[in-house]
């Protein structure tokens, strides 16, 4: 695979090494663990440099400094937690990090919008049936009872 030319059809599209587009229009990466037949997945992105980024990492953790000419991507500097010698399923983390990292930049970067205001909540719920209606405990809809929202993130996945 070169580093550059036609990916996916597209002519003005980069193509990165480690990096294929689905038919559907996400971006994935992959990489073999050297001295095995065993390929490890890193993910699937929304653009095609997170993929390539997340696959530069991951050559990094799994052959060091020594693979720098297969690199998409100069590495200037890199996260605290990366280094070479790591497990696979490490590498895989690391690698998923910075690629969904690389994502999220990207699309705050092309968000031309700013976010919308959350809708206003009414403390009561009505019934279609029959008229009947019932009153609502005062805190709205998005509320919990310990007053906190539900506060979730992408490590509450892995």
């Amino acid at each position: 695979m070169s580093s550059d030319g036609v990916a996916g059809g597209g002519e003005d599209e980069r193509k990165y090494k480690g990096v294929r587009r689905r038919k559907w229009g996400k971006w994935v990466s992959e990489i073999r663990v050297p001295g095995t037949q065993e390929r490890l997945w890193l993910g699937s992105y929304s653009s095609p440099e997170a993929a390539a980024v997340a696959h530069d990492i991951a050559s990094y953790c799994l052959r060091g400094c020594s693979s720098q000419k297969g690199f998409n991507f100069p590495l200037t500097s890199l996260p605290a937690s990366v280094r070479p010698d790591m497990s696979p399923k490490s590498v895989q983390m690391a690698a998923s990090d910075a690629g969904m990292a690389v994502d999220a930049r990207m699309i705050l970067r092309n968000s031309s919008s700013p976010p919308r205001p959350a809708p206003e909540t009414s403390s009561e719920m009505s019934w279609g049936g029959r008229g009947g209606s019932w009153e609502g405990d005062g805190m709205g809809a998005g509320s919990s009872a310990g007053g906190d929202g539900l506060n979730l993130s992408v490590e509450d996945y892995f």
